[in-house]
């Protein structure tokens, strides 16, 4: 029964970016899912690090 349940990867052919970051497929949503959640992460991170060096008002 072909065009039920999750799709496969076999089933489109992406090549480059596109075989790992797509809408199509159960692993491109994955990846770009992972992505998403990893940058935010980093973002997170760097503010939190950042912070910690130098106070954002000086005291006069």
């Amino acid at each position: 029964m072909e065009g039920r349940g999750p799709e496969t990867d076999a089933q489109f052919k992406f090549t480059g970016i596109k075989k790992y970051f797509n809408s199509y497929t159960l692993t491109g949503r994955m990846n770009c899912a992972l992505t998403t959640y990893g940058g935010i992460a980093l973002i997170v991170l760097y503010f939190m690090l950042r912070s910690k060096k130098t106070p954002a008002v000086k005291a006069t």
